[in-house]
Parts: C-alpha cells; sequence; structure tokens
C-alpha cells in the first residue's frame, strides 16, 4: 500500500511537470501585469480559503463521533467575537480586492496607449505604436501591416520592445485573439473595430490562437508570433514581399472561404483601402458598405426613396475623391466652409468619436 501511495504521488508530480505557466511568466509587460493581478487576487481570497479549509478539517477531526472529550453545547447559539471575524474579514477582502481591480482595469485599458515599455523601461514618445490590422476568418487569421504594405495569414511578427497597436475585426461570427505571452484576449466582431495596445519583451516565436469557439476549424485556428529586434524584423519584412502576392479584393474573396489547418500564406502588396472595406462588410465587387447604408438610413432609410438613396449614395462615405462626389450630387453649394464642413463630415468615423468604444467604423 504504501508503495503504491509513493507511486501516486510521483504520477502526479509528472504531470504537473508538463503545466505552462505562461500566465504567471509572460513574455510582454501587459501580460505580467495581468499575471500580477491573478496572483494578488489569488493571495488575498486565501486569507479566507486557507482557514476555511483547516478549519473543516479541524472540525471533523475533533467533533468525531468516537471523541468523547469534545465539548457539548446544545445550547450555546450566539458569538460576538465570531460574529466579527466572519463578517469583517471577508468584507476587508471584498473592499481590498474591488480597489485591487478598479485600478487595474483601468491601468490596463486595451484601447488606452501604452504608458511603459516595461518595468524599468518608459514610453519614448518618438516611437510610434506599429499598427497591425487583424482579421478573424473562418478559421484563420489574417494580419496587415499598412506602415510595411505586407499581408500574411497564421502569422506575425513583431519587434521587441515597440509598442503594437493591434486592430481587429471580424468576417463572420464573434471570435477572441489571444497571445498569453503578450497580453489577455480581446474580442473581435464582425462590422465592428476592437483595439488591443501591448508590447513583448523577449525575442522569441510564441503561440497565438483564437479562444472563443467559431465552428468546426475552431482547434486548428492558430498562428505563430514572432519577436525579433529591429534588423530580424526587417529581414521578415522582405521575406513576406518577396513572396510576390496582392492581396486585394478578389484574393480576400478567396481567404474568406471557410478552411482547416490553412498554411502560412504571405502577401507583399495590399490594396489601398481594403481594411476600410473589411471593416465596413464590403470587400465584394457589389457590396454596400456598412457606413453607407448608414447614411441611407439617415438620409431617410427604406421604402422607394430609400431604393434611391442607396444607388445615389453609394460609396460616399469610401470615395477616393469625395470633394468632387460631393460637387456631382450638391452643385448648389457654393460657400467655401459650408463645403468643407460637409467634406470633414464624410470622412469622419465614429472611431475618431469614440476612441474607447467598441464600434462600427461609419461615417
Amino acid at each position: 500500500m504504501r508503495y503504491l501511495r509513493f507511486l501516486c504521488c510521483a504520477l502526479a508530480f509528472l504531470t504537473l511537470s508538463g503545466c505552462n505557466l505562461v500566465l504567471l511568466s509572460p513574455s510582454g509587460d501587459i501580460a505580467a501585469q495581468q499575471g500580477d493581478l491573478i496572483v494578488y487576487s489569488t493571495v488575498l481570497m486565501l486569507i479566507v480559503i486557507i482557514p476555511v479549509m483547516a478549519l473543516t478539517v479541524f472540525f471533523a477531526f475533533k467533533y468525531r463521533a468516537d471523541n468523547k472529550d469534545a465539548r457539548y453545547e446544545p445550547d450555546w447559539d450566539h458569538s460576538v467575537s465570531l460574529e466579527i471575524v466572519v463578517w469583517f474579514v471577508p468584507l476587508a477582502i471584498i473592499i481590498c480586492l474591488a480597489g485591487l481591480t478598479w485600478v487595474a482595469t483601468h491601468r490596463l485599458e486595451p484601447y488606452d496607449d501604452l504608458r511603459r515599455v516595461s518595468e524599468t523601461k518608459p514610453i519614448d514618445p518618438n516611437v510610434e505604436p506599429m499598427e497591425v490590422q487583424v482579421v478573424a476568418l473562418d478559421w484563420k487569421w489574417l494580419f496587415i501591416y499598412p506602415e510595411y504594405g505586407v499581408a500574411t495569414v497564421n502569422e506575425a511578427a513583431a519587434i521587441v520592445d515597440r509598442p503594437v497597436e493591434w486592430k481587429l475585426t471580424s468576417s463572420t461570427v464573434m471570435n477572441a485573439f489571444y497571445i498569453p505571452e503578450m497580453a489577455g484576449m480581446i474580442y473581435a466582431m464582425a462590422g465592428m473595430e476592437t483595439e488591443l495596445n501591448a508590447v513583448i519583451n523577449e525575442p522569441g516565436t510564441f503561440e497565438g490562437f483564437s479562444a472563443n469557439y467559431s465552428g468546426n476549424g475552431f482547434s486548428h485556428m492558430r498562428f505563430d508570433f514572432i519577436a525579433e529586434d529591429e534588423a530580424g524584423f526587417e529581414a521578415w519584412v522582405e521575406e513576406v514581399r518577396a513572396s510576390g502576392m496582392t492581396l486585394d479584393q478578389d484574393s480576400y474573396a478567396v481567404l474568406e472561404q471557410p478552411s482547416v489547418a490553412h498554411e502560412v500564406e504571405y502577401f507583399g502588396a495590399v490594396e489601398d483601402g481594403l481594411w476600410d472595406k473589411i471593416l465596413n462588410m464590403c470587400a465584394g465587387p457589389n457590396a454596400l458598405c456598412l457606413n453607407d447604408m448608414m447614411m441611407v438610413d439617415a438620409l431617410g432609410g427604406g421604402g422607394l426613396a430609400g431604393l434611391y438613396n442607396r444607388e445615389l449614395y453609394r460609396g460616399i462615405c469610401s470615395a477616393d475623391d469625395p470633394e468632387a462626389l460631393l460637387a456631382m450630387l450638391r452643385p448648389d453649394i457654393q460657400e467655401e466652409q459650408q463645403r468643407e464642413d460637409i467634406l470633414q463630415a464624410m470622412t469622419l468615423t465614429s472611431g475618431d468619436l469614440l476612441p474607447n468604444s467598441n464600434t462600427t467604423e461609419a461615417n
């Protein structure tokens, strides 16, 4: 029997040795702060949990049936000291947890720009965050780098210690973007843009994946996230550019088709304005953009007038030359200030008005 117990303990230790404590020892500052929050919250809750578990064992042992020496007080029903402990200690823990959570929630707001690169390194005001546009497809991830004019499928990269501004949407159902080494997960929704600001502090290749069930190929919806120094990242970009492929509306339409365990794919060039079309769900040749649809609704909506407005104002919010379009539609506007106000309204996005909200980028 003794050897069996030893064997069970050994098997338990072997099983636990395979655990990956990435949440408590990540490579990114945001993820590290989130890991600290988990530790602090757990320690605070253990202040109650450990005494309760210990007392449960103590009471079961002390007041067992064959212990005749245990005190028997059937008429006891109240203790002021016990009431103070039972109510005051949990209340104090809840207050501490509430304060800790409130401060950490505001400090780690995913839409806010980073306040630091790491615990010992402040943000360099001369360094702009790297913008990466992410599309959750069925069942793969598309990454667009507008600064470099390239795009990839199921592989992403970033520069160590340079802030990354992830902008996310989905082509179909809701999904969740998660790189445990870098930051907590954030949802991606069709027709909406969410944002995650984070940084990676150590070089390496890390795993990213979907954390929200999205159908048949969900378990294969994983990608490699490569963190390198600036020279290594530039070499990676050049490798992507060397593919010679262009991500345009036609190639995006092919990517939109569901596929399982999709291979890594590189695009050396990206069609201008494609992200806005994806975000407004009009990457197809005859699709009506969401922002144009909202313009139609604002001008009267359905009925015969709505059908007329739909065709008349198609593309007004995403036009390459809104000034020419305005001149064609409203030749009666002569005042320069009025024209500038209208043009500004046409190009203004809701994201500019509500930078911290999950909303469709619409005019």
